[in-house]
């Protein structure tokens, strides 16, 4: 078929009752087409008339389909839940009636433009992703306690996204259309659409323009972006809500993501066949998105809108880190604050670069930092003595002063000894995996929602299955394990047999005879365990890339340790043990890796010592005498000649 001269479509042309073909998108005549069995010359004597003929009584539809919906429809169009009813070729009816005659043996149909084509994909599929978007402010204000402020904020920002990716312009089809025609011929083969999908408009290699256009807005402005927008209204109203917060909650469906589809469908309301694409395929999200990924995509909608982020809000944060860990908030949370209004890092804004280390780490680094100071964590052996010390320490201990040395090694033992208890203690489990029946309903209402058994057969088997497991009391205790948590036993498991090989060889080793006294046995108990500890601090180390250093003896400046790391085939972070226990504690409240919390400290750690150094120029600057400007000469010589 040959392009119009007018439009350069390819869509086709459309035969009319006088003999002559008519784009059907421009609605411009084919002078080289026309029909055979009409009166040639009768034709060519009324010529000039039918090239003024009006364009609206030219332009024919591209081909017949199903009967439309009301026109209300393609303002909030919708569509059919399931994919099944797509390929049903049977007709209810909307109280429209008949528009034309059709064939028999086929269903009622009725024309659709090329425009009503795209306007009704476009239309559906941003009226869902803002169902998405207010669905989740609602779950984050009712549910979450967020302030409902994100609720004002989610609406200007969502349609300043879409003008910014012109996804409404009226060109949009049009440009859609071509560039899906201008691609390689190695990536675009010719092909014939499938019989039940040739009344719909196609491109010139035979494609779906409808699945075209679908493939185009989604990738412009896909379905993760309602969990960025989300978390970015959040962030805007100074909340303490992470991304990490945002993924957990869409993964167990606490936040509607997964499963949104169904309620979309609802509000929605019923389809109209101009958008042929179910609502499964349409609003169901095929992977989870990470945190990092999140965060960095909120970022970027807000350099694509033109938005200023402030920093975090970093005394929220910081003040739900020190509960999580169980620290002293009067002590920790003054110092991290005046420290973090004092520097003011750059890391604490959100940043469009996805392997960007994320700003909560650099908030735990700052928590980290201001720790270590108040309670000199700088390679003294602390944790080492805490392994021969009681693991409780007395209610009725009296405040610390900087006199009682005594005093401050107690408190900082106390400190070792629950930051080393709660990183046994964290886990960050979904709620699906706390037993087989959460599991397996999450399986049934997310992983699986919407597909449901075609045969009464499938049902039936089904129900039975549940009623079987129902009954089966020894179910009731079945824990499903999370991958974090097996990898979690898979790796104390195996040191657990490092361990145990090499107490084997400890007790092989020549014992002391049974006439040594009882504390000279418990001695050796505690030698035994406390090198088995150390033993244990130096695996983990080592599986985190990092190496033990024994503990500072001949300490000539007792002032800040700053760490270094050096090169061996990768590079090894060479720390004490009371750093790393402190390090790894806060590294799994945050949810990084260890070795990305250790690179966000040596970050901001450069960042004050740069800021000291600046500083300590400042002070000891001396000005030349001569070296002053006129306006200071003049300044100085009338505050002379006054005095």
């Amino acid at each position: 078929m040959p392009p119009c001269l007018n439009c350069y479509s390819t869509v086709g042309f459309t035969e009319s009752d006088d003999g002559f073909s008519y784009c059907s998108v421009c609605g411009a005549q084919a002078p080289d087409i026309f029909a055979s069995s009409i009166d040639v010359d009768t034709v060519f004597n009324n010529y000039s008339n039918t090239l003024s003929r009006p364009l609206v009584i030219a332009a024919e539809p591209i081909s017949q389909v199903k009967p439309s919906a009301p026109a209300h429809y393609f303002d909030h169009p919708s569509i059919l839940f399931d994919e099944l009813k797509e390929d049903d070729d049977e007709y209810v009816g909307d109280d429209v009636g008949l528009t034309q005659p059709s064939d028999f043996g086929s269903s009622q149909k009725k024309d659709f433009s090329y425009e009503e084509y795209y306007s009704a994909i476009r239309s559906r599929y941003l009226c869902g992703v803002q169902i998405m978007i207010q669905l989740q402010c609602r779950v984050l204000v009712e549910r979450f306690n967020v302030s409902p402020l994100i609720v004002g904020l989610v609406g200007p920002i969502w349609l300043r996204l879409l003008a910014s990716s012109r996804v409404m312009s009226d060109d949009w089809a049009e440009k859609v259309h071509h560039d899906s025609e201008t691609q390689t011929q190695d990536d675009a083969n010719e092909s014939q659409p499938r019989s039940k999908y040739r009344s719909e408009p196609s491109n010139f290699y035979g494609r779906r323009l409808v699945m075209i256009w679908y493939n185009s807005i989604s990738t412009n402005i896909p379905k993760f972006y309602s969990l960025a927008i989300s978390f970015l209204a959040c962030h805007v109203a100074r909340e303490a809500i992470l991304p990490t917060d945002i993924l957990k909650w869409s993964l167990e469906e606490n936040l509607p993501y997964f499963a949104a589809f169904s309620e979309i469908e609802k509000n929605l309301g019923p389809n109209s066949d101009a958008c042929p694409i179910s609502a499964y395929r349409m609003f169901r999200p095929i992977r989870a998105i990470s945190s990092q990924k999140l965060e960095s995509v909120a970022a970027d909608i807000a350099k694509r809108i033109g938005l200023d982020l402030p920093p975090v809000n970093f005394y929220a944060i910081a003040s739900r880190y020190c509960r999580q860990l169980s620290l002293p908030t009067e002590e920790i949370l003054p110092m991290a604050c005046r420290i973090c209004e004092w520097s003011m890092p750059p890391e604490l804004y959100l940043s469009s670069n996805e392997y960007r280390i994320p700003t909560r780490a650099f908030v735990m680094s700052i928590l980290i930092v201001a720790i270590r100071i108040l309670f000199d964590i700088n390679g003294y052996g602390m944790w080492e003595s805490s392994l021969s010390t009681p693991s409780s320490v007395s209610n009725n201990e009296e405040p610390k002063t900087e006199s009682d040395i005594h005093e401050s090694k107690l408190n900082v033992v106390e400190l070792l000894q629950n930051l080393e208890a709660k990183y046994k203690e964290l886990d960050d489990e979904y709620d699906y995996s706390s037993d087989c029946p959460s599991y397996l309903n999450y399986c049934k209402d997310v992983l699986f929602s919407g597909l449901e058994p075609n045969e009464p057969e499938e049902k039936k088997l089904i129900k039975e299955l549940w009623d079987f497991y129902n009954k089966d009391t020894g179910t009731s205790n079945c824990q499903v394990d999370s991958p974090r948590s097996k990898n979690k036993r898979s790796r104390n498991a195996t040191n657990g047999n490092r361990d145990n090989v090499r107490s084997n060889d400890d007790e092989s080793a020549p014992s002391t005879s049974q006439s040594n006294s009882t504390s000279c046995s418990k001695k050796l108990d505690e030698c035994s365990r406390k090198e088995r500890a150390i033993r244990q601090m130096k695996l983990d180390m080592e599986e985190n890339k990092f190496c033990y250093i024994s503990p500072r003896t001949k300490v000539k400046r007792k002032d800040y340790l700053h760490y270094a790391r050096r090169r061996k085939d990768v590079y090894i972070y060479a720390v004490h043990a009371d750093y790393y226990v402190l390090l790894r504690s806060c590294a799994k409240v945050a949810q990084v890796e260890t070795r990305n919390m250790h690179i966000a400290v040596l970050s901001f750690e450069r960042r004050l010592n740069w800021l000291e150094k600046r500083i300590d120029e400042s002070l000891h600057y001396k000005q030349d005498v001569n070296d002053v400007c006129d306006f200071c000469c003049d300044e100085s010589v009338e505050i002379a000649g006054i005095g």
